[in-house]
């Protein structure tokens, strides 16, 4: 049994790929951020910052630990070309995301990438192969 290590190139593509994903999310976030900017206009000058933070690690309370992902929370993770590719499906304690169409093989690892990030999984089980993701943060 040999082990096949990925070729420079093939690492370099790889990389490649994951910065146009990265550089996509940065874009979609500066949208996100002017977007509220322009609807939660300050009603208070803002204070300044504190002059020695002092970082507390975020202490787990109950209505956290409780809290679930929606679809739209799902959706969002995927760049809008991926995403019209997919159809998301809330199935009580996961949603299911099942491919519109063929992927092939560089969508299918984007979308795979992306999934296994939010804690999600590949069910391969023929015509119903779906990826999971659990609700559960």
């Amino acid at each position: 049994m040999s082990l096949e290590t990925p070729s420079i190139e093939e690492l370099c593509k790889r990389v490649d790929e994951l910065l146009i994903i990265l550089k996509r999310l940065v874009e979609d976030l500066e949208d996100v951020s002017k977007s509220l900017k322009t609807v939660a206009a300050p009603t208070a000058p803002p204070s300044p910052p504190p002059e020695t933070p002092t970082p507390t690690p975020p202490v787990p309370t109950p209505a956290a630990a409780e809290q679930l992902r929606t679809v739209d929370d799902i959706k969002m993770m995927f760049p809008e070309e991926l995403e019209s590719l997919l159809t998301f499906e809330d199935k009580g304690d996961f949603i299911m995301i099942k491919p519109r169409q063929f992927l092939g093989s560089e969508n299918f690892a984007k979308i795979a990438s992306i999934i296994r990030g939010a804690g999600g999984e590949y069910k391969s089980a023929g015509k119903e192969s779906h990826f999971r993701v659990p609700k559960k943060l």
